[in-house]
């Protein structure tokens, strides 16, 4: 039996990367590949990459220029580049890094295989189509190995809102739902090798429609799985969280307290602006809906500070919008263009960056405060801890509430992969600390 391939991934941007990323792996362990933690050790290395912050593609190109030397060492050395900036990008990242050998868009990359069989042969590898067939079962299926206690499920690809700030909708394409049981014979598997929480992943999660009561019936299906303890999903859109999936958060135990929903601006003017089509009051009326019927969710969102036409007063409605709905988690971004995308254009209405840094950080600060005055007040509440590794301390565990703050403990390594229930006992900037009441 000839030696295992050896293969290097680095994922860059979101948890639907991540998904991709093992499932990239898991297609290539068909033709002998086993992942390692080093490019220098690797015979292919795939770079799994993101579009949406400024300035991505050149970041990879950066990251490609430092694999030259890896490449000159090693001529049989493949590599590949993967993911938003691979469509986006196509035969111009070939054109810029020679050494590149495939390039493969995320609605493809269950043909890497044959790409790499191509690539073996001394050819050049391109493929960024939006494929008919289903990549999902087209791929091989999950290996049995043993896995931590969590897991990414995509259940949706794709969006149709076209935010005008947005490269979604072109470098992933139109909103496509996977079939319930096919979700449903995922998570089976997962949970059989040791996941007791699953991550539902979407551009668009809440607006799949693969089961004929939409995410929140896939949820209630998904709860009846036997050993699935928890169920939570990302990224959602205010405009599709609809009456059923409010109502789930009620009154599905397994559906976990938390919601990411990202607004963007707190400014009606510049919502407009964005192509987001609902209002500021618009979204905190949904938010008091939910916590009508979940009264303890802890909230996360997405604020765009600087975008094309921003003004001081539309700004100050965003840091409105920050203390109205408080988040206990909230992520912030100075606009950036986006080539393509209809803000992109508004060349004439751009921000000063320098004032569009001065409103991130103000932001950031505002946001800070809220996220350590939340998790200040969680000291003296107990919590349920799902366990997932070994904290930096000898003897010390560490793991995710329901709500998903990090706790860590003083208990044994018996507790991976099992939720116990915690006491916190103090609070840290990016934790919580804890005493073990029960497991």
């Amino acid at each position: 039996m000839s030696a295992p391939k050896k293969l290097y991934i680095k994922t860059y941007g979101c948890q639907m990367n991540v998904y991709d990323s093992e499932r990239m792996a898991e297609t290539l362990g068909g033709k002998g590949y086993e992942e390692v933690k080093s490019p220098d050790e690797a015979d292919m290395i795939l770079l799994n990459t993101c579009h949406i912050r400024e300035k991505a593609a050149e970041k990879i190109y950066s990251e490609l220029g430092r694999y030259k030397g890896l490449k000159a060492a090693n001529p049989d050395l493949k590599i590949g580049v993967a993911g938003c900036v691979a469509q986006a990008e196509g035969e111009e990242i070939m054109k810029r890094q020679p050494m590149v050998d495939l390039v493969v868009g995320p609605q493809s990359y269950h043909r890497l295989p044959a790409m790499e069989e191509a690539v073996s042969k001394g050819q050049k590898a391109l493929d960024t189509d939006f494929p008919e067939e289903d990549k999902f079962e087209a791929m091989k299926s999950r290996p049995k190995a043993k896995r931590g206690p969590t897991a990414f499920l995509t259940v949706q690809e794709g969006c149709d809102k076209f935010c005008a700030f947005c490269v979604v909708p072109y470098t992933r394409g139109a909103e496509v739902s996977r079939p319930a049981d096919r979700i449903m014979t995922e998570a089976r598997n997962l949970v059989e090798v040791g996941v007791a929480e699953i991550t539902l992943l979407g551009q668009n999660v809440n607006a799949y429609n693969g089961h004929e009561n939409g995410l929140a019936g896939m949820i209630r299906d998904l709860a009846k799985i036997d050993g699935l303890e928890r169920i939570r999903f990302t990224t959602s859109h205010p405009n599709d969280m609809d009456d059923a999936l409010i109502a789930a958060h009620g009154d599905c135990e397994k559906l976990m307290p938390y919601l990411h929903l990202p607004v963007q601006s707190g400014s009606d003017r510049i919502l407009k602006a964005m192509n987001r089509k609902h209002t500021a009051e618009e979204y905190l009326r949904l938010i008091e809906r939910i916590r009508a019927v979940r009264p303890d969710l802890h909230l996360s969102g997405d604020f765009i500070v600087g975008f094309p036409g921003e003004t001081d007063q539309d700004f100050e409605d965003t840091l409105a919008i920050t203390r109205e709905a408080a988040y206990g988690t909230a992520f912030s971004f100075k606009y950036s263009p986006r080539p393509g995308t209809p803000a992109a254009e508004k060349t004439a209405l751009m921000v000063d960056p320098d004032v569009a840094s001065e409103r991130l950080a103000r932001l950031q600060q505002q946001i800070v405060q809220q996220q350590r005055d939340l998790q200040d007040a969680m000291v003296g509440r107990d919590v349920h801890v799902l366990f997932e590794k070994e904290g930096r301390l000898p003897g010390q565990m560490v793991g995710k509430s329901e709500y998903l703050h990090a706790v860590h403990v003083d208990g044994p390594l018996e507790l991976r992969g099992k939720i116990a229930k915690v006491r916190i006992v103090s609070s840290s900037s990016n934790s919580l600390a804890g005493q073990l009441i029960a497991t």
